[in-house]
């Protein structure tokens, strides 16, 4: 078990589908289960992207369209 961190909001993951994980890695997380290691520019950048995402979303009220 691994103690993960998304933007400060701290969670556990399972690190059983994963053999190389180690402690400052990124990793895609689903259903409490780590599944894949990313690399730092990625994580990065998806993060940027979900934050713009969110941010745009909340402007319009909660609304998709």
């Amino acid at each position: 078990m691994a103690v993960i961190d998304v933007d400060g909001v701290k969670r556990e993951a399972s690190l059983l589908l994963l053999e190389d994980a180690d402690v400052g890695d990124y990793v895609i997380v689903h259903a409490g289960f780590a599944i894949h290691k990313i690399d730092e520019e990625a994580a990065l950048e998806t993060l940027k992207l979900l934050k713009e995402a969110a941010a745009l979303v909340e402007k319009r009220g909660g609304e998709p369209n």
